[in-house]
């Protein structure tokens, strides 16, 4: 995919979507690598590299445990149902009954 095919994909400016490029080139965890050996821009190949792929797996991990902990608070919100039914009153419960 082209760079202004992915800025269109990610309703981003072309130019922002390069800026990030050269960002993530500068931090060393994307490789470009001109696999025609031509002068042409377009020729250029983005790769991540072994650091690149470290952070994409520490990012997934991150977003995994957030997931799973708002998993986990759903299933005690739904098995909890206090607060749900609303106040007790004298008398609706069975051992008043």
């Amino acid at each position: 995919m082209t760079q202004p095919q992915r800025a269109a994909e990610l309703g981003m400016s072309f130019g922002g979507v390069n800026d990030a490029f050269k960002a993530l080139i500068e931090r060393g965890f994307v490789k470009a690598n001109n696999f025609r050996k031509s002068d042409a821009k377009a020729a250029y190949l983005y790769m991540l590299t072994s650091k690149g792929v470290k952070e994409k797996m520490t990012l997934a991990s991150v977003f995994l445990v957030r997931r799973l902990e708002e998993c986990e608070a759903l299933k005690q919100e739904i098995e909890d149902p206090k607060g749900e039914i609303g106040p007790r009153h004298p008398g609706n419960d069975a051992k008043s009954g």
